[in-house]
């Protein structure tokens, strides 16, 4: 390997991190939003989700104008599919979860993404994962225990909501992993806002249908851009590198999350928060490291 190639190799381990950091940073403000809707305002969890990805779809208009009818053309219609129902029961899980638990214990609960993410890497999309990446992740989710400490009291059974929508939104990120190399990040992301809006509008005419206003219609609005941009910037992380390198990067929206808690909710984590943070925070520095080291070494 030549120093262009090196430094090419280097600069896309860079950029998937940098956007899955920057993702962390729009689902972050997304939560807020979601949850102040779900608690603050009793907004129905089906009717959120629902309305929440109706006007991302809005939003994502832009991208189809700017592509045409092209950016919908595929020939992998069905693992579309797939992958976006996984997504929208994900979504379901998500929402109901933020109505019932802090935002920093969703997040710690829905960090056992790494686990399915990596296993599926492994079994599935044929990635290889070093000891390395196993270490990383294992630490990182080490991490989010002793910040949420499910053996405590104060956990409820409504917590393991955010474990039910990392499993299901694992399965559709490899998904959505095997797609990129097939498909534009255009094409992906809109494919995924197309679909769920009907997935989610059935699902809340089941769950009784409610209409936003007012302040709630305003946030719905605001909820429909993070949306976008944070879909996006997530395709965008898993075209520049493997789905099991860029994974445990994800592992620092919880700090953003609990920031984010305390700043809006006035939420107060336990101590054993910033012993957590640090590991999770420790365990993403260093893979990038290594993963950097190991193409250097290769060179």
């Amino acid at each position: 390997m030549n120093q262009n190639s090196l430094a090419v190799s280097q600069s896309r381990a860079f950029a998937g991190a940098a956007f899955m950091v920057l993702g962390g940073v729009a689902f972050s403000l997304l939560n807020v939003v979601t949850q102040w809707l779900t608690m603050e305002l009793a907004f129905p969890s089906a009717s959120t989700a629902f309305w929440q990805y109706a006007f991302a779809f809005l939003f994502s208009l832009p991208f189809l104008r700017k592509a045409g009818l092209s950016a919908m053309r595929t020939k992998y219609p069905w693992r579309h599919v797939v992958r976006v129902v996984f997504a929208a029961l994900g979504v379901e899980a998500w929402v109901s979860g933020l109505a019932s638990v802090p935002i920093w214990q969703a997040i710690a609960l829905v960090m056992t993404s790494p686990f399915f993410i990596i296993l599926g890497a492994r079994l599935f999309l044929g990635e290889r994962v070093g000891s390395a990446r196993w270490a990383a992740t294992a630490v990182g989710f080490a991490g989010a225990m002793i910040i949420l400490q499910p053996w405590s009291d104060s956990f409820t059974w409504a917590a393991l909501l955010p474990v039910l929508s990392a499993l299901l939104w694992g399965a559709s990120s490899l998904i959505t992993k095997s797609l990129t190399g097939i498909e534009k990040p255009e094409t992906i992301t809109v494919w995924l806002l197309v679909l769920l809006t009907p997935i989610n509008g059935g699902l809340a005419l089941a769950a009784g249908f409610a209409v936003p206003t007012g302040a709630a219609l305003a946030l719905f609005l605001l909820a429909g851009l993070l949306t976008v941009v944070a879909q996006y910037l997530l395709t965008l992380a898993y075209a520049s590198a493997d789905a099991a390198y860029v994974q445990p990067f994800d592992d620092l929206k919880l700090p953003l999350n609990v920031l984010a808690g305390w700043l809006f909710f006035g939420y107060a984590p336990a101590g054993y928060l910033w012993l957590g943070a640090a590991l999770i925070l420790g365990s993403s520095l260093f893979i990038m490291r290594n993963e950097m080291r190991r193409e250097r070494d290769a060179a």
